[in-house]
């Protein structure tokens, strides 16, 4: 579904990703890790078309985007979560939920889909008409979360979703990425919390210094010597 080949990157004439290659497959899920200023987050903007490639390919369900603008990636039907929780604080919980389907020109599809987030999300359904600023942290990422699901994606992006949240709504928040895999959707989850974001994934890639240096299937990988070592103080 998503190839990425030999992808240079970075911002100017600083280069941070160094010919990186990876795949994921349809209705997969695939886990990077690796530290922070390992080019996590450089990686996920330069498959959204935020950030040129210097060099390489990234082909989505066997055409090639990295040439396209983001709109036009979305359009493709892959949604991106970046880090951060960026939500409109001043906007309702439904209003928020209603940006994320600005593709979408069907109101009955629109209906279905938040619908569907409803019942992913009962507390969103709760407080739909509630300012978004006043929702918890671990909501708050329920929201961005549903929101982007909206479009209807057939890929899902998330840029670090653990950041700042308790052991609890991580959980839930890793639970939620599990139900909506299996409902068909392939998600590419760019983490620092190795241990519970390779024990969801089907394989992993570790990316450190810009460039990928260890791949696997993902639970196999928490045995790993390196892994190990440097990641979950073993």
């Amino acid at each position: 579904m998503l190839e990425v080949e030999n992808v240079s990157a970075g911002y100017g004439l600083v280069q941070i990703l160094w010919d990186v290659s990876f795949k994921l497959k349809e209705k997969e899920i695939v886990s990077i890790i690796g530290p922070n200023g390992a080019g996590k987050t450089t990686l996920v903007k330069t498959i959204m078309g935020l950030l040129p490639t210097k060099n390489g390919t990234i082909r989505f369900k066997g055409e090639n985007i990295e040439k396209l603008q983001t709109y036009e990636i979305v359009k493709k039907r892959v949604s991106m979560i970046p880090e951060g929780r960026e939500i409109f604080p001043r906007m309702t919980v439904e209003e928020n939920m209603l940006l994320g389907a600005y593709t979408i020109n069907n109101k009955q599809q629109i209906n279905d889909s938040k619908e569907r987030i409803n019942q992913i999300f009962p507390v969103l359904r709760k407080k739909e008409k509630a300012m978004a600023q006043t929702l918890s942290g671990g909501e708050q990422q329920m929201l961005v979360i549903g929101r982007s699901l909206m479009s209807n994606p057939e890929l899902l992006i998330l840029d670090e979703p653990s950041l700042g949240l308790a052991p609890i709504i991580v959980a839930k928040v890793l639970d939620t990425l599990r139900q909506i895999n299996e409902e068909g959707v392939a998600v590419l989850l760019v983490e620092q919390n190795i241990r519970d974001s390779l024990n969801i994934a089907d394989r992993g890639y570790v990316l450190e210094e810009g460039k990928i240096i260890i791949e696997g299937d993902g639970r196999e990988l928490l045995s790993n010597d390196h892994i190990k070592k440097v990641y979950l103080g073993i």
